[in-house]
């Protein structure tokens, strides 16, 4: 994997990645996957469970090297995976973000700059100072958002966390979301198609390990629920 700082556009061309099951007994997750995000995009990842689409992000991130082909990250990366992750449970909420702070690659002062507006959005009160694991999923939710979103980072990635927590906390989500969209670069992982349509530019739709569609976020998302045999959006879908 090659990172790079010159700009801030990210690049992927994975011929193979990780692990899909073959005739031959070898596993892949990923396959002949390639696709550029130019700075400013909101990008779109849908599919089934098991598709991909969790693994892309963490390649993108750094943390699963690829098999085969290479990524080009150009900016920094912040990244909000699915609850709990990150997070030790033995620490204190306060802990916590200095721990995923400094895995950010930030310093101690850097974090003390921001800290007060970590605790400040994730609205944790007292708690903020209590283990991790006495916080509900709510609570860990607002968290690891904050954190996300005050880490000056040029590329966010997120995954299944816009439709954690209650229906306050999605709402102040969906405003951030909508401060760093054309602001920072965002890849969006999510089975919530009224919200890949909102926020996303543009959708990329994997199917088991590979790309079966690019493009506007309508014209994916309808390929997708007609292939999934979605005959018809529930209605709280559409409202």
């Amino acid at each position: 994997m090659e990172k790079r700082r010159r700009s801030r556009t990210l690049s992927l061309l994975l011929e193979r990645s990780r692990s899909r099951q073959r005739s031959d007994g070898e596993f892949w997750a990923l396959r002949n996957v390639s696709f550029t995000v130019q700075q400013g995009e909101t990008v779109g990842l849908i599919g089934r469970n098991g598709s991909g689409k969790s693994t892309l992000l963490r390649v993108i991130a750094g943390i699963y090297p690829p098999d085969e082909g290479e990524v080009i990250v150009r900016g920094g990366v912040s990244t909000l995976f699915s609850l709990g992750t990150g997070f030790n449970a033995e620490l204190s909420g306060r802990d916590n973000i200095y721990l995923n702070g400094v895995m950010m690659g930030l310093t101690k002062r850097q974090i003390d700059g921001i800290i007060g507006s970590i605790i400040e959005f994730a609205e944790l009160g007292d708690f903020i100072d209590m283990p991790v694991r006495t916080f509900s999923t709510g609570m860990r939710s607002r968290l690891g958002f904050a954190i996300a979103m005050n880490v000056d980072k040029e590329i966010v990635l997120i995954d299944e966390i816009m439709g954690a927590g209650d229906a306050a906390f999605r709402e102040k989500a969906e405003v951030e979301m909508n401060r760093i969209m054309g602001e920072k670069t965002v890849i969006l992982v999510s089975h919530a198609m009224p919200t890949i349509e909102r926020f996303c530019t543009r959708v990329i739709w994997l199917n088991r390990g590979v790309m079966a569609a690019v493009g506007e976020p309508k014209e994916v998302v309808e390929q997708y629920l007609a292939e999934s045999k979605v005959k018809k959006r529930p209605a709280w879908e559409e409202e």
